[in-house]
């Protein structure tokens, strides 16, 4: 579904940005995986190397709250390979902070990472996208963007955030053949909810009407869909990934 494209995917070292990659090498693409670190960009590129060592993969970190970084890497991948066909900005942080013990700063450090970051990335890419003659972006929202969360309270504001920019630019840049859409994805069984003990995860799969949490790869589909040629009609939609998750 996606030969020989060429993806960026940001944080794609771990969970369902992982996941995204994988999915990504086993349908043709060309992917460059950007990590947070050198030394977490190559272990994950390594790894899937040793699972498929013919994989078209290969590894990057720049700051992505750092637009000049962004830029930089951007570049970089733009004149070795020709072009950039898809960019999955998968890179973010959570947070269960009560907002009694919130600060300005970690309010700010959150919203750099999950909206500035992305937003860095794609204004990176764009110009290639539009002089190529189009390009698909794919953002990771949440599902928190229909309930909202008791905690963290800068998490879900990040997320909303990413649906309005989401919709925002898919209307903007469609003109130029540039797709924007979202995944918002429930939840998934990354490594954070594996050590959630199983008490706590009963009640969580009984809200599901699926009865089950999502795979990382349950995600992964949405995203080779969202990007491949078989959703060139399908621009501006947040695609909740989450079982039907009733809160």
């Amino acid at each position: 579904m996606l030969k020989d494209k060429i993806a960026v995917v940001t944080g794609g070292t771990r969970g369902i940005g992982n996941a995204v990659v994988r999915s990504f090498l086993e349908n043709g693409a060309q992917v460059i995986l950007f990590g947070s670190r050198e030394e977490t960009a190559t272990k994950a590129v390594d790894a899937i190397k040793k699972d498929n060592p013919d994989a078209k993969i290969e590894g990057a970190w720049p700051k992505l709250a750092d637009f000049e970084s962004i830029s930089k890497e951007i570049k970089r991948i733009e004149e070795k390979y020709g072009r950039i066909d898809i960019l999955v900005n998968n890179a973010g942080v959570t947070d269960s902070t009560s907002v009694y013990e919130y600060d300005a700063k970690k309010f700010s450090d959150i919203i750099d990472i999950n909206v500035k970051g992305l937003f860095n990335a794609i204004l990176a890419v764009i110009p290639y996208m539009k002089k190529q003659g189009g390009g698909s972006i794919i953002n990771t929202s949440s599902m928190v963007t229909k309930f909202g969360q008791t905690l963290g309270v800068a998490y879900p504001t990040s997320k909303f955030a990413v649906n309005g920019l989401t919709v925002s630019l898919a209307r903007e840049l469609g003109p130029d053949k540039i797709r924007v859409n979202a995944v918002a994805p429930g939840i998934t069984n990354t490594d954070m909810v594996k050590n959630l003990p199983k008490e706590m995860i009963d009640p969580l799969i009984n809200m599901i009407p699926l009865r089950r949490i999502g795979e990382p790869e349950d995600l992964s589909k949405a995203f080779v869909f969202l990007a491949s040629d078989q959703a060139d009609f399908v621009s501006g939609e947040v695609l909740y990934v989450d079982g039907a998750m009733i809160v």
